[in-house]
């Protein structure tokens, strides 16, 4: 017997959502197994299909954010189109929209509307700031979650401007969020047959995101020290991550915690007599002295700037020691242990004569293995969908020609 792909395997999902944060939950949720229909407006689509659109290849950003995904076009405008929505919500364990709050309500397929048509309905709403406060009702973009929930100050340079960068963290982090937090309301709903609304959000998982940073921060009520380096710790057990350049300008980073890590990183490398000499035999001495840590970093990028990254990295990492070089975008899809897991795999273009570099899946099951989709066409399961719900072959050309599909 051939196990079925995926853990998710049985999981009907039906989504009304565009953009990143609001379809990768659901194209993750694909690459596991789950049936997931995406409602497109007839003729147009998603507007993101046009989105990083090379000659010769699919889009980028609509490809990576549904592929797996089944299309089925409604004109959600029409009562028709409604009730078609309203039977496959009825046969579906999950349903996802990330409109402005109130716009779903407005549209006739708000939770309780749904709710209606299926008790058990795990229905999961994604928005730009969160469902209350001053701003709940203003769409939301990844840069306004990035410049709002904290992130720029993660990568600063002390004295520059903060910064939104150009990977979307914000769109990312709610996705994942969301994933989990629809996937905890479905479990409870087949334990009780009880669904509820997941409400989620870009500013809320930038918030998460901040992690034990954001923690430290309240507490001490200052914002942490950026740039090269993160100084943790106390004086009797400290810690350090920093970043330097090779002689190449080609940078690594390495992180540890406590004077004997200290010790056997420097000795590796070759730098602790020369850090004894000048004072940093032990660690400490810089966690409460900002000009010992601004000489220390300085005497450590002299002393980097005499060798080859993947020398120093081999080095730190043969003392047991956290060391990786610090990788672009292209060098992560090409790094030996991205590509050993899965992590960035190849897939074929049939209908582009390619093939071509994807995400991977993060998870590994040893039963249910992941499986890769492509994004659909436009409309491409409308005669499935249709069938399933019992219209026939007419019916479905009727709605066709009068675009309710």
């Amino acid at each position: 017997m051939t196990a079925p792909h995926g853990p998710l395997h049985g999981v009907k999902v039906v989504t009304c959502s565009t953009a990143q944060a609001g379809t990768v939950p659901y194209m993750l949720m694909a690459d596991l197994g789950a049936d997931v229909i995406k409602i497109e407006v007839p003729e147009g689509g998603d507007n993101s299909r046009g989105s990083t659109v090379m000659p010769g290849f699919p889009s980028t950003y609509f490809e990576t954010n549904n592929r797996g995904v089944k299309s089925v076009t409604l004109n959600l405008k029409t009562q028709e189109g409604r009730e078609i929505l309203y039977r496959l919500v009825a046969g579906a364990d999950m349903f996802g929209q990330n409109f402005r709050p109130g716009a779903a309500e407005k549209n006739g397929f708000g939770y309780e509307e749904l709710r209606k048509h299926n008790p058990r309905l795990v229905y999961v709403s994604i928005s730009g700031y969160g469902p209350k406060g001053p701003h709940a009702d203003l769409p939301g973009t990844d840069s306004m979650a990035q410049a709002l929930g904290g992130i720029a100050e993660a990568y600063s340079v002390p004295g520059q401007p903060l910064k939104t960068g150009i990977v979307s963290v914000a769109d990312e982090t709610c996705a994942i969020l969301a994933f989990g937090g629809a996937l905890a309301a479905l479990t409870y709903a087949r334990t009780t047959g009880i669904g509820q609304k997941v409400d989620c959000s870009l500013l809320g998982g930038q918030i998460r995101l901040m992690g034990w940073t954001l923690t430290t921060a309240m507490w001490r009520n200052s914002d942490p020290v950026t740039g090269q380096a993160r100084v943790t710790g106390t004086p009797e057990r400290p810690g350090l991550s920093a970043s330097f350049n090779d002689r190449d300008g080609k940078p690594l980073v390495f992180q540890l915690n406590g004077a004997r890590h200290w010790k056997s990183a420097m000795t590796a490398l070759g730098f602790y007599d020369t850090l004894v000499k000048a004072g940093f035999g032990d660690l400490g001495v810089i966690i409460n002295s900002d000009e010992k840590r601004t000489t220390l970093l300085r005497t450590l990028d002299d002393l980097f700037a005499t060798g080859l990254r993947d020398d120093w990295v081999a080095k730190l990492r043969g003392a047991d020691i956290v060391a990786a070089p610090i990788n672009t975008l292209l060098e992560a899809s090409n790094d030996p242990d991205v590509l050993a897991n899965g992590y960035v795999n190849e897939l074929e273009y049939p209908k582009h004569g390619k093939t071509l570099k994807v995400h991977g899946t993060p998870w590994q099951f040893s039963e249910t293995p992941a499986r890769i989709g492509v994004a659909p066409q436009l409309g491409e399961h409308n005669d499935e969908a249709l069938t399933g719900l019992g219209y026939n072959v007419e019916q479905i050309r009727d709605l066709r020609e009068r675009k309710i599909i």
